[in-house]
């Protein structure tokens, strides 16, 4: 009976350090969206994956992936920066292999040499470290970036490649770095709860050997609560050739993003956001 009950307490500890491929963000991470509400379908690839990542016990964001262009489609967070060092370990998704496989994220060496899985098996859904190799003029661009978490696991859990995309390098290192660290600074004042979702609209063009979409535009939106009265928002969008940013509102994003994917309209947040 006590090694019985060892094996409860052990697998229920298992299953907390989970980052879960779910069936829906609305009852599985809903946190993550204003109002519990994720953004409707109109960003919906052909083969989805709602993934709520998690890392050491907690649920840090939400990332909608795109199994076939092998980037993700949006990640959403709660905006909580703070001084901290920047994480250097890159980790994928097991889950993305299938629901038997671990429920963490992991490193690709745990993957390849604990739990003897394939690199071809491993790489069918997603990206992998090899297909950031040897990039000229993009690197890897978190959609969900690390400075905007207040300590170091929730900074560790944005380096999953669930939330990269090939970004041009100037643009990451220039006006989308300058929107992520000075222009979201001034924009929350007064905010407190700001929620933000950031996307990439797939592109033409790929990387290693076509396995991963290198998307034409980067976006970002946020809805800030300031009190039970006020709530703002506001929106950027970028060209992923390009080291320009431009500043908009929540709905004219919404409607260059209907343009963008032309699949319907594209409501990123719950109606109570205003979009003016």
């Amino acid at each position: 009976m006590v090694w019985l009950l060892l094996l409860q307490v052990l697998a229920s500890c298992i299953w907390l350090g989970h980052s879960e491929v779910v069936a829906s963000f609305e009852t599985s991470c809903p946190q993550f969206f204003f109002q519990g509400i994720p953004p409707n379908e109109a960003l919906e690839p052909q083969n989805p994956a709602w993934i709520c990542q998690r890392y050491n016990n907690q649920y840090y964001f939400a990332t909608l992936y795109d199994r076939n262009r092998r980037i993700p489609v949006y990640s959403a967070y709660i905006y909580q920066p703070g001084p901290g060092k920047r994480p250097k370990t890159w980790l994928v998704e097991p889950q993305l292999i299938g629901s038997t496989y671990p429920k963490t994220m992991e490193k690709e060496w745990t993957l390849l040499n604990r739990y003897n899985v394939s690199l071809e098996k491993l790489s069918q859904s997603q990206a992998v470290l090899h297909d950031y190799k040897n990039l000229t003029g993009l690197n890897r661009g978190h959609l969900n970036p690390n400075g905007h978490h207040d300590d170091y696991s929730s900074r560790v859990a944005t380096f999953t490649l669930t939330n990269i995309v090939p970004q041009d390098e100037k643009l990451n290192g220039g006006a989308w770095n300058n929107y992520e660290q000075q222009t979201m600074i001034k924009r929350t004042q007064g905010c407190t709860t700001t929620y933000v979702i950031v996307g990439a609209v797939p592109g033409n063009n790929y990387i290693a050997k076509g396995r991963v979409n290198k998307p034409s535009h980067l976006w970002s939106a946020a809805c800030c609560v300031v009190d039970n009265n006020y709530i703002k928002a506001w929106a950027v969008i970028a060209e992923n050739d390009k080291n320009q940013v431009q500043l908009l509102t929540l709905g004219e994003l919404e409607d260059t993003l209907t343009k963008l994917y032309g699949r319907g309209q594209v409501a990123l947040f719950d109606s109570d956001c205003p979009r003016e």
